[in-house]
Formats: C-alpha cells, structure tokens, sequence
C-alpha cells in the first residue's frame, strides 16, 4: 500500500480505477444510500450509479465489485448507513479488493485509489485502519488522503 494526497476525481480524471466507500443498505426504491463523502460524489457524477449498486448489493450482498463503466470500486465500510465503520468489514474489502486484482481476467487495471476508509462519515481514526489494510493492501493500492486530512 502506497499512501498519496490529493483529490479522488483528479485521479480518476486521469484514468485511475477508484474506490467508493459504501454501506450495504439498500432503500425501497432499490437506490444504494450514498449520502455522504465520496459516495455521494460519485452519486452525483453518475446518476444511475444508485440503482446499480442497490441492484448488485440487493442481489449478492454488501461486496466490492467492479463498476466499468465508471471505472469505480464498491469498497464496503458499513453495515447500514447509520452505523459506525466495521474494521471487520474494512479486512473482507480489502482482501476482496486484492483478490480481485488477483484474478487475471478482472477489468480492474492498476493502480487503484482507495480513499482512507471509515475515517470520514465511519467515525474511526487512520490509526486503527492503517494497520489492518498494511498487512493486505500491496503496491497496486494508493490510499488516498485529502490534503486537509494530512494536517490532522
């Protein structure tokens, strides 16, 4: 794992494969809950986005999964939208993520940006998160911080 600061879509503007942290809770209307930091972001730039990953989240369970068309990951972090972030849950995505990069037939090209998860709306510190995605994340990985995160 590389740590990097800067701005999520200047990376993806760039062509880099990015991550969304996301919980697995999905609404009646069948629209993932992306309300907040970098989800609702990409909520917005991609309005179908939703109800795609409401779709996949409905259908196979809260997971990464790859997203194409937007050159986006699903990185779980919560269980529901109103919790705290799990740690548990932030190990499964991170070993989910570095298995699908494993996997020689998967879209995802390197390097893939990962935005510090569970340290904005989840409520945990980088300090505990740090340790657990150091023992999984390799080189492909780019943990992104935001310049006013790097001051704190």
């Amino acid at each position: 794992m590389i740590e990097i600061v800067g701005d999520l879509w200047h990376y993806h503007r760039e062509g880099a494969w990015c991550c969304i942290t996301t919980n697995g809770y999905v609404k009646r209307d069948g629209r993932l809950v992306m309300g907040r930091g970098c989800a609702q972001e990409a909520a917005q730039r991609f309005p179908d986005l939703q109800h795609q990953l409401g779709d996949l989240v409905a259908r196979k369970g809260n997971h990464v999964f790859p997203l194409a068309q937007y050159t986006l990951l699903s990185f779980p972090v919560k269980h529901t939208w109103d919790q705290r972030a799990d740690l548990d849950l932030i190990r499964r995505s991170a070993e989910e993520l570095m298995a699908l990069l494993a996997d020689p037939f998967s879209p995802v090209d390197p390097p893939v940006i990962l935005p510090r998860p569970g340290c904005g709306n989840g409520g945990l510190l980088w300090r505990d998160v740090a340790p657990i995605l150091e023992g999984i994340l390799d080189q492909r990985v780019q943990v992104l911080c935001r310049p006013f995160e790097a001051l704190a």
